[in-house]
């Protein structure tokens, strides 16, 4: 397993159009939205600075472009060139496959989590203590393995001409629902009822407490984990379904 982890790695390393859209991207998104914004400025209800805001929603924003863009479109085409029906004829169990893919996309979240912190800090003067920082990249990045589980998922239940769309209609739905691109307190009422069962409404809720200088809600927490559960289960069960066919 630890052999197909590092081979992950390496692939999406050498890819710039992933380089660009999951490091890059996120902290040009940020410049845009929140490096305009007033550092005093407020988001509704709350004692959080807008670009504060918006450096913890682009972080996340980005580690999910990583764990869920790249898992889903690497192993739509991979089952398709037969690739993943060669490494069934090896040692490697179901399971271990599944937690390969989720966790070598995990890796691949933490640069674009960096890039987005060090821009925010240096261009808007984003300022936290030491403890916060890490708080807030170990957070980000542990709830980035939540739709890493989802990725493999939607890789096993999409065709390779399929899967692109139906992973953008996810992708952007969970980020603008969940409050990636602006606060859900912007929605009318009945809609931010919906948002707050959204696993991306949690995931950006984890950073969000850590900047006001508390911890994790639990049941942000507690969210999180049903959803990677949900999703972990429904990737074994998929890959499983395809191991059937072949």
């Amino acid at each position: 397993m630890n052999a197909l982890i590092k081979l992950e790695i390496v692939r999406a390393l050498r890819n710039k159009k992933y380089l660009f859209f999951t490091i890059m991207y996120p902290a040009a998104l940020f410049l845009m939205l929140g490096g305009t914004l007033d550092g005093t400025t407020k988001v509704m209800g709350t004692e959080l600075t807008m670009p504060a805001f918006y450096m913890v929603a682009m972080a996340s924003f980005g580690a999910l472009t990583a764990v869920l863009m790249g898992n889903s479109e690497r192993i739509a085409k991979e089952r398709e060139k037969g690739w993943v029906r060669q490494l069934r004829l090896t040692a490697l169990p179901g399971r271990g496959y599944v937690l390969a893919k989720t966790a070598g996309a995990g890796v691949l979240s933490l640069p674009a989590i960096l890039v987005v912190f060090a821009v925010a800090a240096a261009v808007k003067g984003v300022r936290f203590d030491a403890w916060q920082w890490l708080a807030l990249t170990g957070s980000i990045w542990a709830g980035s393995l939540v739709f890493a589980a989802l990725g493999v998922a939607l890789g096993y239940l999409a065709s390779g001409d399929n899967v692109r769309p139906i992973t953008m209609l996810v992708y952007f739905s969970l980020s603008i629902l969940g409050g990636l691109w602006m606060p859900t307190a912007n929605f009318p009422q009945w809609l931010q009822n919906i948002c707050e069962w959204l696993p991306t409404h949690a995931y950006a809720g984890l950073g969000q407490a850590i900047e006001l200088g508390g911890a994790p809600r639990a049941g942000d927490v507690a969210l999180l984990a049903v959803y990677f559960v949900l999703f972990t289960g429904a990737a074994a069960w998929l890959y499983r379904k395809d191991s059937l066919k072949a």
